[in-house]
């Protein structure tokens, strides 16, 4: 397997620390307001590589971290009147509900920022026992001119940097690229006690104590958005290789930014869409279908079109899954015969099988390997139009098709149920309308029978004449 690393900026092949185990660790949410859909490509993505790994063998560690305590979350908190801890503890059970209903799972660890004040303080005091780190009017700031490896990451050059992180009132930096790794308390905001006075954490150094504490020195991945490469992830790398006086991570991992209208979608700018209020409109695995449909590292562009062609995806799959297990039963029923050759689709299979994996393997091409996907679901699709015709098909090369199917979308995280095989829960109307097309062709009424007919497919669904008698199923 070859994954493209950031650090280098070039694909290499992945050999992880600890032969048959994955360490992961990717950037969560600051809770501060609900999350977003571009805060959902990054959840998505790497639980789907996860997810690849698992099913090659490796015992995989996904921890996500959710950030509780920020500049952001205070300001939040005075805007409403309320504690920044209320405001914290709201948004994360919020994107926990939210992400929740993706059905992809949690991942294996979640740790949040106050729960690790302890380790925190001990990576600042190492830090500022090596010398990278001093103290300043009771916050304590990371000397970025004394770690040589500065901007290894983001190839930035240290002239040309903005200064992220202003002094605070009765502090003074020795350079203005200093950033925080333990602020000083202000009146009402939340604060621990420390060797340096009660305070709190910097943004950058939460990452780095806990992606050290659950996955431990040089672990396997690091993964996040585009955007957070500089200064956030420069920053984990330049804390972290200081402390311990090893490399950090092996494996740099960035996805490209949603975009509007070709603009990266953020709260700032101000067009965001909310994943709470994407849900209501659409099925979650539209857009896991519309992110997996590109490959992580591109930008994608938010918009009607691309997720109405990521349903039209969904449906594809779901009436294929519906054809399968029409053809399985009629086999069963007596309806066909069983042992029809079909030499065809499993090569079809095979190859699909090889190209998914393969796709997969050259830096988790996940458009490619949906495309491997795809093509099974053409030749599913023809050799049975071919076996009902012929009145036999394999059982068996069907169901070897229907696993690998159900497998390689399972990686992807699309899983079906068979309620949606056949087409969901449909509105009575429909139905009534399936049962009048009937009648009219039983009695010659072509025309009546047409007419049912075009007002199925004006609601988006389509009749098929089955063994088992017409069935309704949503268009492709």
């Amino acid at each position: 397997m070859r994954i493209y690393n950031t650090l280098t900026r070039r694909k290499e092949e992945f050999v992880p620390r600890d032969r048959g185990k994955v360490g992961i660790y990717v950037c969560g949410p600051t809770v501060y307001g609900y999350v977003h859909v571009g805060n959902a490509r990054p959840y998505v993505f790497f639980a789907v590589l996860a997810r690849y790994l698992r099913s090659r063998g490796y015992r995989v560690t996904l921890v996500e971290n959710i950030t509780d305590v920020d500049d952001k979350i205070i300001e939040r908190a005075r805007e409403e009147g309320t504690s920044a801890d209320e405001v914290a503890r709201r948004f994360a059970d919020a994107y926990i509900e939210d992400t929740g209903r993706l059905g992809l799972g949690r991942p294996d660890i979640e740790p949040r920022a106050t729960e690790h004040i302890g380790e925190i303080i001990d990576l600042c005091r190492r830090l500022e026992e090596a010398g990278y780190a001093y103290e300043t009017g009771g916050s304590v700031y990371f000397r970025v001119e004394r770690f040589a490896g500065y901007v290894k990451l983001s190839g930035q050059k240290t002239d040309q940097m903005q200064h992220s992180e202003p002094e605070r009132e009765g502090e003074t930096k020795e350079s203005p690229l200093d950033f925080a790794v333990w602020k000083a308390a202000k009146p009402g905001e939340p604060s621990w006690e420390s060797p340096w006075g009660r305070g709190r954490p910097g943004w950058h150094i939460e990452c780095t104590a806990m992606s050290l504490k659950y996955l431990g020195e040089s672990f396997d991945i690091h993964g996040g958005g585009r955007d957070l490469v500089f200064p956030h992830h420069e920053n984990e790398v330049a804390q972290a290789e200081a402390a311990g006086g090893k490399q950090f991570v092996r494996y740099w991992m960035h996805n490209g930014m949603i975009t509007r209208r070709e603009e990266k979608m953020s709260k700032s700018v101000g067009n965001i869409f909310l994943l709470r209020e994407f849900l209501k409109e659409y099925d979650p695995r539209v857009l896991i279908l519309f992110f997996v449909g590109s490959h992580y590292r591109s930008p994608l562009e938010y918009s009607r079109e691309n997720l109405d062609e990521a349903a039209s995806r969904l449906e594809r799959f779901r009436n294929c899954f519906w054809r399968l297990d029409e053809l399985l039963a009629a086999v069963e029923a007596g309806q066909l015969a069983g042992d029809g050759d079909a030499a065809a689709l499993d090569q079809a299979v095979a190859a699909a099988e090889e190209e998914f994996h393969r796709e997969m393997e050259d830096d988790v091409n996940t458009a490619g390997a949906l495309a491997a996907s795809f093509g099974l679901v053409r030749a599913v699709n023809e050799y049975a139009e071919a076996g009902q015709k012929q009145g036999a098909v394999s059982r068996g090369s069907l169901q070897r098709a229907r696993a690998a199917l159900a497998s390689q979308l399972g990686i992807l995280g699309i899983e079906f149920t068979a309620e949606d095989y056949q087409g969901g829960e449909l509105e009575q109307e429909l139905l009534e309308l399936v049962e009048q097309r009937e009648q009219a062709r039983r009695a010659g009424d072509y025309a009546a029978a047409d007419a049912a007919r075009d007002r199925i497919r004006a609601a988006g669904y389509e009749v098929r004449d089955t063994p088992q008698g017409p069935k309704l199923v949503r268009r492709d």
